[in-house]
């Protein structure tokens, strides 16, 4: 052999060498990683290495195991409500910047992250710049039939702004949640507090008719209706009390026969308060002749601990669970409000049956404002609408889960390990996405495995990571 050809053979064997281990390199699974630090260094940002894994069987101490064989709640969404407040701050950006917000926070592409959920206050709620209803009377008056009945305040800028997101994704879907009736309807005949007289059950339980067929005619469906917000809680402006004998009463013999009679498919859903309080929708869910109309129940975590809700689950398996309302106080801290509501909302939430998980509230102004006289004057905004738009902690809160958890997911078996609360799904094209935090104040390393496949992961301390990847392409 010519010895100058030596060098080009050796040449030639690393070149079969390297293209056979780039080849495998290439087609070895991996997942991409969206990541989120404590300090706010990083905010949801994709990282440019994927997590490789491989058929090695080499496990770390932990062992981190996601089995899609394993299915609980299938989800709805994650998202915000859209208060008065936010529609009229987001719908008076122009008409550019308007769009391509409405883009970023709707749509699922690219740098978008795809809020699928919103839930809006039917009437005012405490973040609106006044208090109304759809039937306001002068004082003393009364209209039964609902004569006067006019989505009135919400035409300017809230319905007009539903309906350029549903432009945007028409398959988002829109809870409505009420403060409080007619003040008419009331036996304090005030915004704050007071009962629904029950001369006027039959009215109210039409309002919320009139309410969705009125939504309905605007092109805007409503998913479903909460009864009461925050039923035990009379001191808000607007309010109402509304104990759960009242509220099973109102169901079983008004509200659920009025959505039969006039076909109303949307679902009606109960409680809509903490979870120290879970004995209130389990009362209602006990009684049969209400529970025939509720779809399930509704929490947010001001009380209580996020673990309740697997009580109601586990004593009504046939209802669902929805997560709708928690704040982040103004100003906000980055290091303590994100990773607590990732904890006990995004993954807490959703292990525990929820198949929604939404924030309060998508926007406001750097005041805070607008509120009502005696509503929230601290309720920080996802957004912060001023001389520029401003994402705050909530924003990032969701986009962990709303960008990749699509309609349709389903809430798969993932072990729980000391430390590193997590959470798991599949979409419904086949993707696994992997929420985990590392609570510990240290570098914590785990095996991320799946079906025989594994990937060693570090993840350093405070760190939130989403995690998307898919095994096998799915079948059509």
């Amino acid at each position: 052999m010519n010895q100058r050809a030596i060098p080009f053979y050796f040449l030639l064997l690393f070149s079969i060498f390297f293209c056979v281990n780039c080849t495998e390199k290439a087609s070895q699974p991996a997942a991409e990683l969206w990541l989120s630090t404590r300090d706010g260094q990083l905010k949801f940002q994709r990282q440019s290495e994927p997590i490789l894994f491989d058929q090695s069987n080499r496990a770390t101490e932990k062992i981190l195991e996601v089995n899609p064989a394993v299915r609980y709640q299938t989800m709805d969404g994650f998202g915000f409500s859209l208060t008065g407040g936010s529609a009229y701050h987001i719908h008076r950006l122009g008409d550019v910047t308007r769009a391509a917000l409405l883009e970023e926070l709707f749509a699922t592409q690219d740098t978008n992250i795809g809020i699928s959920y919103l839930r809006v206050s039917i009437g005012a709620s405490d973040l609106d710049d006044r208090v109304f209803s759809y039937n306001d009377l002068s004082s003393g008056e009364t209209d039964p039939d609902l004569v006067n009945f006019d989505l009135g305040p919400d035409k300017v800028h809230l319905i007009p702004l539903l309906k350029e997101i549903l432009a945007v994704n028409p398959s988002i879907k829109i809870m409505g949640s009420p403060w409080s009736p007619p003040v008419w309807m009331k036996d304090n005949q005030h915004s704050i507090g007071g009962s629904l007289l029950p001369e006027f059950y039959e009215s109210y339980a039409n309002y919320f008719v009139k309410y969705i067929q009125a939504m309905e005619a605007e092109g805007i469906p409503i998913d479903a209706i909460t009864v009461q917000n925050e039923p035990l809680h009379p001191g808000n402006n607007p309010s109402l009390l509304m104990l759960a004998k009242d509220q099973a009463e109102f169901i079983k013999h008004h509200l659920g026969p009025a959505f039969e009679a006039n076909q109303i498919e949307t679902k009606i859903v109960i409680y809509d308060h903490n979870a120290d309080r879970i004995d209130y929708p389990l009362e209602i869910l006990a009684d049969p002749e209400a529970a025939q109309y509720v779809d399930g129940s509704a929490f947010h975590l001001y009380g209580g601990e996020i673990e309740a809700l697997s009580q109601v689950h586990e004593a009504h398996p046939d209802k669902n669970l929805y997560f709708t309302e928690q704040w982040v106080g103004a100003p906000g801290k980055f290091e303590d409000n994100f990773p607590w509501h990732i904890k006990n909302l995004i993954i807490g939430a959703s292990r525990n049956w929820c198949k929604t998980v939404l924030e309060w509230n998508l926007a406001a102004d750097p005041n805070q404002d607008p509120h009502t006289e005696g509503g929230c004057t601290r309720c920080l905004g996802a957004l912060t609408i001023g001389d520029e738009v401003t994402r705050n902690v909530a924003y990032y809160i969701v986009a962990h889960a709303s960008k990749f958890v699509r309609p349709g997911s389903v809430r798969i078996d993932s072990n729980e390990l000391p430390g590193l609360p997590n959470v798991a799904f599949e979409t419904p094209d086949g993707k696994m996405v992997l929420i985990v935090m590392n609570e510990s104040d240290e570098e914590q390393e785990f095996t991320l495995k799946q079906e025989g496949h594994t990937a060693t992961i570090q993840l350093n301390a405070g760190d939130v990571a989403t995690y998307v990847w898919q095994l096998v392409q799915k079948k059509e």
